[in-house]
């Protein structure tokens, strides 16, 4: 569920930029030393070549894959890639894992009213990161 989540909402849709170091050629494009390269993260993650169904919220996707959101695959890199990755990676899976636990565990979950899931409005706004249009409301009744 992560997984899917981070690739189809990555937290910050444009990466940091970079500055090439050196003339190269990416994708049939020469990019010269001292270029800013921004990576968009939001277009990877919803590219038709990497992705069967990309605009599909599927989790389940990631049942049999070894894709990984470290950095090392990079169809999937909401933390960006190699040396110059989020250092604070691991401190923020930790930390979503132990709250959606936590919130998964301890309450139970619904629409407001008679709201129905597929009249949900999933727009985004663009910004530095990702956030939706119109807020979700959803009302928790403590289980247990």
């Amino acid at each position: 569920m992560i997984k899917e989540t981070l690739r189809f909402h990555p937290p910050i849709p444009l990466l940091v930029p970079r500055e090439a170091s050196r003339d190269v050629k990416v994708m049939g494009y020469d990019i010269a030393a001292g270029t800013m390269v921004v990576t968009n993260a939001w277009a990877i993650g919803r590219d038709p070549e990497l992705w069967d169904e990309p605009e599909k919220f599927y989790p389940e996707r990631f049942l049999s894959s070894s894709i990984d959101f470290k950095g090392h695959d990079f169809q999937l890199i909401p933390f960006g890639a190699g040396r110059r990755g989020c250092p604070g990676i691991a401190f923020a899976m930790v930390t979503n894992e132990l709250v959606l636990a936590n919130l998964m565990q301890k309450f139970d979950w619904e629409l407001p009213h008679e709201t129905k899931g597929e009249d949900l409005d999933m727009t985004e706004c663009p910004g530095v990161t990702t956030r939706r249009k119109i807020p979700l409301l959803a009302v928790a009744t403590p289980c247990c």
